[in-house]
């Protein structure tokens, strides 16, 4: 998990602590897609197809000042409008890769896992394409 920078006003444990169910039940879903591979991209746990594979989901623990712990996944720009018009309690525009179309689903207020899950699925079908796409379970 990133680590607030000292002097930044947030208290050093608790951050440390902020994520931490959401980042295991999350690790959990991403790690169970054959060929994912965790490491640590820009401070923050993230997501890959494979060990020189691309990113299919990246972890945001207050990153750069965020108001929520969320999950980035790759969509298209059409469902990302329509996701954050409709639930904007549920899903926001993130930084850098919202332009392309990538969703931030927020953690921290409960989520359906179970969407959570098939939208990480679908995120990791988008970047590796059809051949490397895992069988549905």
């Amino acid at each position: 998990m990133a680590k607030p920078k000292a002097g930044t006003g947030i208290n050093m444990r608790k951050a440390a602590a902020m994520g931490a169910t959401e980042l295991e039940r999350l690790r959990a879903i991403c790690m169970a897609i054959p060929g994912a591979v965790e490491k640590l991209s820009h401070g923050e746990p993230t997501w890959f197809t494979g060990p020189k594979g691309k990113v299919f989901v990246m972890f945001d623990n207050h990153h750069h000042g965020a108001a929520h712990i969320s999950a980035y996944v790759p969509g298209t720009l059409d469902l990302q409008e329509a996701l954050v018009a409709a639930e904007p309690e549920r899903y926001w525009v993130p930084p850098y890769v919202g332009a392309k179309g990538w969703i931030a689903i927020i953690l921290d207020t409960g989520p359906d896992w179970d969407m959570v899950a098939g939208m990480v699925r679908e995120g990791f079908a988008a970047v590796c394409g059809p051949k490397r796409t895992p069988a549905r379970r």
